[in-house]
């Protein structure tokens, strides 16, 4: 870990739900150009940890936060930070694929007239070509960018989520359970997508599926009760946890 740059420092992290202390003095360092995973029980803080980073949790009512996020040097709470230009630098790709009932060249529009990032016609197209290459869909889609995106089949509607991501250049990208609502075949080409995407951004997963955490990340956490138990490199969480609650959860004792 030392010798690896840290891309988000999250540092005594509380997150209150009203009353219901959701997330219990997070500490957690992000490394750079990997995939992280965060795995553990229905419940225990994972997605609510992943969109702190964010801030998705703004968008629900009394919510409260304390501690800090650090990426570029910047706590992302504090009043200075452009909340949009953070969810731009912080992409997030949802459980099930959101794509709009339009086509899919206005779906990889969306994010650049949001962002007011609308170029010239032929720059835009470079974009849309660039994303849809980096997802492996160029080829398929170059001459269907007219048609509706809810055409396509739920892995490349996931992919199309992600080049959306892409098109906008971030430098983190969050994905919630990303291959929960498809089958085996499809999320083995997701995490071979991850596993390339690694090379250039760093990549947050929260995952209900361990077999996926050991398959496709570099780095584990494992969450508890809205606390974070044990963090470290994957093979080592899978094989030797120093936590014996880490073991108990990935033995199956609980779950």
């Amino acid at each position: 870990m030392a010798a690896l740059k840290t891309r988000i420092s999250i540092e005594n992290l509380n997150m209150f739900y009203g009353d219901f202390h959701a997330l219990k003095d997070v500490c957690l360092q992000v490394p750079q150009n990997n995939v992280t995973a965060l795995i553990g029980p229905s419940g225990c803080g994972k997605s609510t940890l992943l969109r702190c980073v964010n801030r998705m949790n703004d968008l629900i009512d009394g919510v409260r936060t304390e501690g800090r996020i650090i990426i570029d040097d910047q706590n992302i709470f504090s009043p200075e930070t452009d909340v949009v230009l953070l969810r731009k630098k912080v992409g997030m790709v949802f459980q099930r694929p959101n794509v709009f009932d339009q086509s899919i060249l206005n779906n990889l529009r969306f994010g650049l007239r949001i962002h007011r990032q609308m170029r010239s016609k032929s720059e835009t197209m470079e974009l849309i070509q660039k994303s849809l290459e980096d997802v492996g869909l160029w080829d398929i889609l170059k001459d269907k960018l007219h048609h509706n995106a809810r055409q396509l089949s739920l892995e490349q509607q996931q992919r199309l989520c992600i080049a959306r991501v892409l098109i906008l250049l971030p430098e983190v990208i969050l994905l919630d359970e990303p291959c929960s609502s498809l089958d085996p075949i499809a999320t083995m080409r997701i995490e071979e997508l991850l596993r390339v995407l690694r090379e250039r951004y760093t990549l947050v997963i929260v995952t209900h599926n361990m077999q996926q955490a050991a398959r496709a990340s570099d780095y584990t956490g494992f969450m508890y009760m809205g606390q974070l138990i044990e963090f470290g490199l994957t093979q080592g969480i899978f094989t030797a946890p120093c936590k014996e609650l880490t073991e108990n959860y990935i033995t199956g004792h609980f779950g």
